[in-house]
């Protein structure tokens, strides 16, 4: 079977990845089928060549979960389209005066109406 995989690359904790097609027998170091793109975690940045890797899925190659990610949320010109999370967790207590913020600020706002 033939999958497209991420093959490693970088040094210790500074990781960098291709985007290969491999055969699913042969190591994750073997020489691929064909490299369609690469993908740094850490600053997401991505090139990938979305149309050939569309064309492999067609031919029956079976994507890995991150490459699957990769590819649904790849752009046309194949970059990463990559929205950074705008909430912040919380604590239990900041999370209770918040909500009694709001609930101040919306009796505030009933009484006036009053």
């Amino acid at each position: 079977m033939v999958k497209i995989r991420l093959k490693r690359l970088g040094y210790k904790k500074n990781p960098v990845f291709r985007i290969v097609v491999l055969n699913s027998t042969t190591k994750r170091e073997a020489a691929p089928i064909q490299q369609l793109g690469f993908y740094n975690p850490k600053t997401k940045e991505m090139k990938l060549d979305k149309q050939s890797a569309l064309d492999w899925i067609k031919k029956g190659a079976q994507p890995t979960k991150t490459v699957q990610f990769l590819i649904t949320n790849c752009t046309e010109e194949g970059t990463l389209n990559y929205i950074k999370k705008e909430t912040q967790k919380l604590s239990k207590k900041a999370q209770a005066k918040l909500q009694a913020e709001k609930e101040a600020a919306a009796a505030a706002s009933a009484s006036e109406e009053a």
